[in-house]
C-alpha cells in the first residue's frame, strides 16, 4: 500500500491486469486486478515518483522521480537493472518504446531524453518546448514521439531524423494529458483550456475539438 499521495498510474496493455503506480512515499507498487494487496512494493527513490509505465512485455517498468532520477526494474526480479540520472528537474513523463530497447522521457526543465537501456545512455536529447513537458507518448510504429508541455504546444518528433516534424500551437492552455492511437495515426490532446482536440498525424491535420460546456440556469 501507499502510504501518502499517488501521483502516477499505468496498466499493463498486453493483458489489462495489472497496473503499477508511483507515490509521495518515494514508492512504485504493483498491483493486479482484483487484488486488495500490492503484489510488489519497490524502492529505491529519494524522491516523490512522478512518472511510471511498463514497457512492451510488462517484465520491466520504468520510474522517474522529482529529483530527475530514472529507475528501471525487472519486476520477476524486483531488482534495479538501470537508473538514469540525466535529467536536472522532475521527470514528469516517461514511455517505453513499443519494440526496441528505448525509453523516452520528459523533464520539467523543458528537454526529452532518449535512452538506449541495453547500452545505459542516452541516445539523444530533443529540445524545443519552453516550458515543462507534461506528457509524451511513442506512435505505434515506434518512428515518433509525441509531447505536450505547459507550454501550451504539442509537438511530433521524427526518431530517425532526430529533429521536429510538426508543432501543433492550437490549445490556448497546458497540454496535460494525450493519447495515441494503438493502430492508426491519430492523436487525442487534453488541455488546461477545456477542450479535447483530434488530429491526424499522417496530415498533421485538426480532425475536431470539443469546445468547453455551457451551463445554463
Amino acid at each position: 500500500m501507499h502510504t501518502l499521495n499517488v501521483n502516477c498510474a499505468k496498466f499493463g496493455r498486453r493483458a489489462s491486469r495489472i497496473l503499477i503506480t508511483g507515490g509521495e512515499d518515494l514508492k512504485v507498487n504493483l498491483w493486479a486486478i482484483g487484488k486488495p494487496g500490492a503484489l510488489l512494493s519497490l524502492s529505491g527513490f529519494i524522491s516523490p515518483v512522478e512518472s511510471v509505465s511498463f514497457d512492451s512485455s510488462e517484465v520491466t517498468i520504468g520510474a522517474g522521480a522529482a529529483s530527475g532520477t530514472i529507475k528501471i526494474w525487472n519486476i520477476e526480479e524486483a531488482k534495479v537493472v538501470r537508473t538514469f540520472t540525466g535529467h536536472r528537474s522532475s521527470c514528469a513523463s516517461l514511455d517505453f518504446h513499443p519494440f526496441g530497447e528505448f525509453l523516452a522521457t520528459g523533464s520539467s526543465n523543458t528537454n526529452m531524453k532518449i535512452w538506449n537501456t541495453r547500452q545505459k545512455r542516452c541516445i539523444h536529447t530533443y529540445k524545443g518546448h519552453t516550458q515543462r513537458i507534461n506528457v509524451l507518448k511513442f506512435t505505434h510504429d515506434g518512428r515518433r514521439i509525441v509531447s505536450g508541455g505547459a507550454d501550451n504546444s504539442v509537438k511530433v518528433w521524427d526518431l530517425t531524423a532526430g529533429k521536429l516534424m510538426h508543432d501543433f500551437c492550437l490549445h490556448e492552455g497546458p497540454v496535460n494529458c494525450l493519447d495515441v492511437h494503438p493502430y492508426e495515426f491519430l492523436l487525442a490532446t487534453g488541455s488546461v483550456d477545456k477542450t479535447v482536440k483530434f488530429w491526424d498525424l499522417g496530415t498533421f491535420e485538426l480532425i475536431s475539438s470539443s469546445g468547453p460546456e455551457v451551463f445554463f440556469s
